[in-house]
């Protein structure tokens, strides 16, 4: 949609958002967000919970998104692991924040778990795809009739076991059946164990995922620390299904002689018994862990479950900061585009891309920015720079009218072209409560992974990172 046409239609939108906007409770209010703007914040979590529920089904499961250019949000038909999980924390979190009751919130996690309950499943995990109404493994995809290969995701499973996770500890009464549920999720079955003699092909790390039909495996391994698959190495090693020792096999960047968009400064180190290359990138000036592509969500989403900056302060919580300025600057100073925000997102004109940084990205061949702003990357950053981000996004809503009145932010603003999508995307929409639940009530999102195994194995780890940075 272009922005003509939308400034029109989301009139009242725009006038909404302001910081006399209606309150929330006062319990909601945040010791991170900016001074007067719990009110806005809670009215963006409030509208953009309303499109979760919009993408949610009588059958209990979150669809993958919904388009927003009609009269009313048509959603999609198909729903993948990683879309549940987002409605499943995205339920929580509404309670905690006051925007439904518990009695409610209960209700809906029991029948998204029932929903769970009845998905087909392979070697403990769950597939890919799902139609959201029925629950039936996708064979066709619904927009083309092209063909669905069956593939268990490592990633997407995390994400869905986050959600989980966080249901059982928000209704207790739910925990035996999710223990029953992730019983048989045992991550070593991803995990290709170090092997020195070959390491290229046996390098402590887990695979991408695996396709069912034919029992194979992806060829590549998330290799890469600050990307989002290692919320699966997290959850593994705090389970006790992966040694703390992979945690080490992962790259901070790549070796020195391999190609990779630069040449990374550091020196070997071993931790644990572990001897390994602590690089790190620098742009700008500033020192920090690239990603692989250089987008948001890789490096910001799991600080948002896992509180990494709190337990390996002058690592993580160094490394975090200097990502988010640096796509700051990228979008201000470097692109001068007068707005920032990179992720993977809706393509505005319609379809789906990686955008990032690409010199903060391993890859060669990063994400570029294309001159393309998410809004879920601007709530990915607020817990550490919420100034900054309320700031963005403010100015998104105001120069774009990319703000749906009652729905939230749409997924994504060609700031060039004057182009917004017509789409809200779980996953973002997902990043987005997830994002506004930590700066309005830090902590609410993330008990399930501050004890048990996270405790007593993930946090000792993190404890001893340095990435020689600080």
């Amino acid at each position: 949609m272009k922005r003509r046409t939308i400034l029109t239609a989301g009139a009242g939108a725009t006038a909404a958002l302001t910081l006399g906007a209606t309150a929330g409770p006062a319990s909601a209010r945040s010791r991170t967000a900016p001074a007067g703007s719990g009110a806005l914040l809670h009215r963006w979590f409030r509208d953009t919970y309303a499109s979760i529920e919009a993408m949610h089904t009588d059958f209990g499961l979150a669809a993958d998104k919904v388009d927003v250019s009609g009269a009313k949000p048509e959603r999609s038909v198909q729903t993948s692991p990683t879309n549940i999980g987002c409605g499943i924390w995205s339920t929580v979190a509404a309670a905690g924040l006051g925007v439904i009751s518990r009695p409610l919130m209960r209700k809906r996690l029991a029948g998204t778990v029932s929903a769970v309950e009845k998905l087909e499943r392979a070697k403990g995990f769950w597939l890919n795809w799902y139609d959201a109404d029925t629950g039936k493994v996708l064979t066709k995809w619904p927009e083309t009739g092209d063909e669905v290969r069956p593939f268990l995701s490592s990633v997407d499973n995390a994400w869905l076991v986050t959600g989980l996770r966080i249901a059982a500890q928000a209704d207790p009464s739910l925990a035996p059946r999710v223990r029953a549920l992730l019983k048989d999720a045992d991550w070593n079955f991803y995990y290709t164990p170090y092997d020195e003699e070959d390491p290229a092909q046996n390098p402590g790390q887990i695979h991408g995922g695996y396709w069912t039909e034919d029992d194979t495996f992806t060829p590549h391994w998330y290799g890469a620390l600050n990307t989002e698959p290692r919320m699966a190495s997290y959850l593994g090693i705090a389970d006790g299904s992966l040694p703390g020792e992979h945690y080490w096999r992962t790259f901070r960047t790549m070796v020195p002689e391999n190609e990779q968009e630069q040449k990374p400064e550091g020196e070997y180190v071993t931790v644990d018994g572990v001897r390994l290359f602590r690089g790190h990138y620098t742009y700008r000036g500033r020192k920090l862990i690239p990603s692989w592509g250089g987008s948001m969500f890789e490096a910001l989403m799991v600080p948002l479950f896992v509180p990494e900056g709190e337990w390996a302060p002058k690592a993580w919580g160094v490394t975090h900061k200097r990502y988010i300025r640096s796509q700051i600057e990228h979008g201000l100073e470097e692109e001068k585009l007068g707005y920032w925000g990179f992720s993977p997102a809706n393509i505005p004109a319609g379809g789906y891309s990686e955008y990032g940084v690409d010199a903060i990205g391993m890859t060669v061949d990063g994400y570029f920015s294309k001159g393309v702003v998410t809004p879920h990357a601007s709530f990915l950053a607020m817990q550490f720079e919420p100034k900054d981000s309320v700031a963005n996004l403010l100015k998104i809503a105001r120069d774009f009218g990319a703000y749906h009145d009652g729905l939230g932010f749409r997924d994504s603003v060609d700031v060039r072209e004057g182009t917004v999508s017509d789409f809200m995307l779980a996953l973002d929409q997902g990043m987005i409560t997830a994002g506004l639940a930590q700066v309005l009530s830090p902590g609410l999102l993330q008990g399930a992974f501050r004890s048990g195994g996270f405790r007593r194995r993930v946090r000792p780890l993190l404890a001893k990172e340095d990435f020689g940075i600080a």
